[in-house]
């Protein structure tokens, strides 16, 4: 049936291309939209209430000659497309205002016409004490609450009188992520920023410009994608209305209140919701229920903290219980070094095949060098690993190393579960301290493998520096039964919660190696000869 539909999708395509080969794309006749005429109704209003009900609610209806679209600017900071001129606006500042509305109209061709009015409403809405806990009085920083149960879910939205989802309608009862479910993903990057100007309250979104997507909102898997989100918003507050609030125990399951966000800003996920009621808030913890448009029988659920993520009990591991400074020239120190000998590393397609050679590893000038060479057809490299001769449980690793460059070159430093041979991998764990592709200079990445993490499921994330191939830096991995935090050059960039469910409980041995090509390292440059990874030291303390 699918491959029926791209058929007449793509026959219907060709006829259209051909039919259009002598259609004339001038936009017409372009005509300024004229008579424009705004009008305003305000919810609630009588001779008693000339200001309305206190609902704060105007109902615009904008008519135009040659018109196509309507858009009002609000001098309360906010705006709204209309493109049938008709808009419901909600006016959420206490007491009675008068707002500047301007309105434009929109005809063929981008041109404009746009009038100006003022109108005076009353709002009785107030909810001081929400905008106290979201900025503090002043400016106070959220973050996703990714070690709780359901931080990120989705449930049913209908109303309580549905006889199978309505008295689930204010719970994510379809789904819960687990704690630190989405680490993978760019989404625990957001903080978000509520801050009070004046009686204003304005909301920033520093997601590092990755933005994490609901999948039906791009047709696909949910994934991160670029998305600028720089720039302040404006926040208001308003009564909700969904269906949570007519609920016969609603004054338990939600505040009732809306934060509604201008210039389609939102909370960290996109879901293409700029509104989100407030189910409950305090000074700390904040969770709140989002309505996705398009499909609104669905509501997404986000629980925030004060809290920034990543934050473990600080472990100061001082006692050096290893160390190797390469200072005698030769081949490496046997007492503390073995190799892993053939071709093709342990999977991922990897096109080299590891030696002890001295032309693939050496010590020498204070270094170790692994070297990556081009041999015939093919290329040899070294893989270095302490198994048997040193392995541990917890601590602080320090490898101070230059990076290989060339396309296809894949440089590691890494940590591999003792019991590999008997816990398959990722049972048994792994911890990528530091990999770098030639194909990408200068991006570090520091992943974590486990169980429901293997390939390209990786527990990680990436940090950008300079010269990684020039200049030695330090990558570190502090490792402790609270965490696994990775760094460059002292910069955190990446922590993974520890917890007695995770095979990082028990010991693990280092790996040092140069690999060339396969899944991760990518297309190897044709011109590529040699390369080395050149390290200072290694250093473990506990």
């Amino acid at each position: 049936m699918k491959k029926i539909i791209i058929n007449i999708v793509s026959i219907f395509a060709l006829l259209l291309m051909v039919n259009c080969q002598e259609d004339d794309f001038s936009f017409g006749a372009i005509d300024t939209p004229s008579n424009l005429k705004v009008t305003a109704e305000i919810l609630g209003k009588t001779a008693l209430a000339p200001n309305g009900d206190g609902s704060g609610k105007i109902k615009f209806t904008t008519v135009a000659d040659n018109a196509i679209s309507y858009k009002y600017v609000f001098s309360d900071g906010t705006s709204a497309s209309a493109p049938s001129g008709i808009f419901l606006k909600t006016f959420t500042k206490p007491g009675v205002n008068t707002y500047t509305v301007t309105v434009l109209a929109s005809g063929k061709g981008g041109v404009t016409s746009n009038t100006t009015l003022e109108v005076t409403v009353f709002s009785s809405f107030k909810d001081e004490e929400a905008v106290k806990f979201l900025t503090g009085g002043t400016s106070k920083k959220w973050y996703w609450a990714q070690t709780e149960k359901g931080h990120l879910g989705v449930g049913p939205n209908v109303p309580w009188s549905d006889p199978v989802f309505g008295t689930k309608n204010y719970y994510p009862d379809f789904y819960g992520a687990a704690a630190n479910e989405k680490s993978a993903t760019c989404l625990y990057n957001s903080v978000m920023t509520f801050s009070l100007a004046g009686d204003q309250i304005k909301f920033n979104l520093d997601n590092q410009g990755s933005t994490f997507y609901n999948g039906s909102i791009k047709g696909g898997d949910d994934a991160c994608y670029a998305l600028n989100t720089a720039g302040d918003k404006i926040v208001t507050l308003s009564p909700s209305e969904s269906f949570v609030t007519m609920n016969p125990d609603h004054l338990t399951q939600t505040r009732g209140t809306m934060i509604n966000i201008t210039d389609g800003g939102f909370m960290g996920y996109f879901i293409g919701a700029s509104s989100y009621e407030i189910l409950s808030i305090t000074e700390n913890r904040m969770v709140v229920r989002a309505v996705m448009p398009g499909n609104t029988f669905l509501a997404w659920y986000h629980i925030f903290t004060t809290t920034p993520p990543n934050q473990v009990p600080a472990t100061n591991y001082t006692k050096l219980v290893f160390e190797d400074n390469f200072d005698t020239a030769g081949a490496p120190d046997p007492t503390k070094w073995a190799y892993d000998l053939g071709a093709g590393g342990w999977g991922n397609e990897e096109a080299q095949t590891y030696t002890s050679a001295a032309e693939n590893v050496i010590v020498q000038g204070g270094n170790l060098k692994i070297t990556a060479k081009k041999a015939g057809s093919g290329y040899t490299s070294t893989r270095l690993k302490s198994e048997n001769k040193f392995e541990f449980t917890y601590g602080k690793i320090e490898v101070r190393a230059k990076l290989p460059t060339g396309g296809g070159t894949w440089p590691a430093i890494w940590m591999l579960g003792q019991d590999y041979a008997t816990n398959t991998w990722p049972g048994c764990g792994e911890i990528d301290i530091m990999e770098h592709k030639g194909n990408q200079p200068n991006v570090i990445y520091g992943t974590l493998h486990y169980p429901g993490h293997s390939g390209g499921s990786g527990d990680g994330k990436t940090t950008t520096i300079t010269n990684a191939s020039t200049e030695f830096h330090v990558y570190k991995a502090i490792w402790s039964p609270a965490a696994v935090q990775l760094f460059v050059d002292d910069k955190l960039f990446h922590t993974v919660v520890n917890s007695s469910s995770l095979p990082f409980n028990k010991d693990f041995f280092l790996i040092l190696n140069v690999a060339m090509g396969g899944t991760f390292g990518g297309a190897i440059d044709a011109a590529f000869t040699q390369s080395s990874m050149e390290i200072d030291y290694v250093r473990v303390y506990q």
